[in-house]
């Protein structure tokens, strides 16, 4: 098989390109690739091609997790059409999407890599294929690859998860009815496959997000304070984390994106004397974070570690978490790295201090463990509104149903007596 799309800041070229007919230029290795299967299956597959970069580009450009979900599902369901069944992926039928699906829950092990690898490879002004790339990738647990840095991925340990099975579905429906739209196709075959799919499995009544414990969250914070006491390049660490958690922040509202520069004047302060953080969300969404009387104490700290005064003022351009190099605010994977500093090394304290248990689940957190800290803990202290509006959930019923666990609760208290 061969890669079909480029990165979406090479979409627009990569288009461009086969609207020309000048991919044997651009993208040899994909051109001759797309000619090959066009004479065997006869029907011009570049025209298609173009359709799904154009899909892409409407339904991508939100964001880059947008673009990289709906590119990585509609990319290998192509291949999959036009390699394994010699179809159009407009000609498909019921039966040929329950063979797809079947097909992503048990790939072929030529179908499945074992690290993230990059589509194409530029050489001497030309996109080629990267030999190494798979539509599948074979992953490690975070935990395992921390306890064992050396261990290698086995293509036949592949899995694929209910969630991510359904995130397949999604993008092919939103795929299906843009091409309804556009007159491409006649029906969209991908709801009744849905419905009737044997792998997909209900929610559990208790979904119970991934959290810190209280004692994991004292030795993250807690030995992040210490070296910022010994070396001031901690504070930023620090401020990371106390937006991650006292804001209920995801990792992409701190960070640099193509449509979004998080500023000092994000934080502003009303006629009454609160505090907010002005953040853009999911879906584009602006929202204004409340920031407690804590939080400003962070803050002021973290703004006189770097030379500012304690709190921002309303026309202040400054970026909240700058590049050591360069302008603007740091990306989200440099970001992540900075708080997976601060798990490391409460790792390494928590294991020196005999909580060996509590160190060994430490290794399984990412940055997104720390909004559902954040919020978990306030769940109990806060309106279920105002938990709901400054964690941007368009309805309470989410935040309901993720961190509210009272009904829960109170069932497992009474059941806990029961006698045999």
């Amino acid at each position: 098989m061969h890669p079909l799309i480029n990165t979406f800041e090479e979409l627009n070229e990569q288009r461009s390109a086969i609207s020309r007919r000048t991919l044997t230029d651009d993208y040899p290795t994909l051109h001759h690739y797309l000619e090959s299967l066009s004479q065997k299956m006869g029907c011009k597959l570049d025209t298609e091609l173009r359709f799904v970069c154009d899909f892409l580009v409407i339904y991508g450009r939100k964001s880059a997790g947008t673009f990289n979900r709906f590119r990585n599902e509609i990319e290998r369901f192509c291949l999959f059409c036009w390699e394994k069944l010699n179809k159009s992926i407009f000609e498909i039928r019921r039966r040929d999407l329950e063979h797809y699906i079947e097909f992503v829950w048990k790939p072929e092990l030529g179908w499945v890599g074992t690290s993230v690898q990059q589509r194409f490879v530029l050489k001497q002004g030309q996109f080629i294929i990267n030999p190494q790339w798979r539509p599948f990738v074979a992953k490690i647990a975070k935990s395992e690859l921390k306890k064992d840095s050396e261990k290698e991925v086995d293509p036949k340990e592949y899995r694929i998860s209910s969630d991510s099975l359904n995130a397949t579905f999604t993008a092919l429906n939103v795929f299906y009815k843009h091409a309804l739209l556009e007159d491409r196709c006649e029906v969209n075959f991908v709801p009744v496959v849905k419905k009737n799919c044997p792998y997909l499995i209900k929610k559990t009544q208790i979904r119970m997000p991934e959290t810190l414990s209280e004692l994991q969250w004292e030795y993250v914070f807690g030995v992040t304070q210490e070296k910022a006491e010994e070396d001031k390049k901690y504070e930023r660490n620090l401020f990371l984390l106390a937006c991650l958690k006292g804001l209920y922040l995801r990792i992409s509202e701190v960070s640099e994106r193509p449509n979004w520069t998080p500023l000092m004047n994000n934080f502003w302060m009303d006629n009454d004397g609160f505090w907010f953080y002005r953040v853009l969300g999911k879906g584009n969404k602006v929202r204004d974070v409340t920031l407690s009387d804590d939080f400003l104490d962070y803050l002021k700290r973290y703004r006189l570690y770097r030379g500012l005064s304690p709190l921002p003022s309303p026309d202040e351009q400054t970026p909240v978490i700058a590049k050591l190099r360069g302008s603007g605010n740091m990306s989200s994977r440099q970001l992540r790295r900075i708080v997976q500093e601060s798990f490391d090394l409460a790792i390494e304290q928590l294991k020196l201090d005999g909580f060996s248990d509590d160190a060994n689940d430490l290794l399984a957190a990412t940055t997104h463990w720390l909004r559902h800290t954040g919020a978990t803990d306030d769940a109990d202290k806060r309106p279920l509104k105002h938990l709901s509006e400054d964690l941007g959930h368009a309805s309470m019923t989410t935040t309901d149903a993720v961190y509210i666990q009272s009904n829960i609760k109170d069932r497992a208290k009474t059941g806990k007596g029961r006698k045999l």
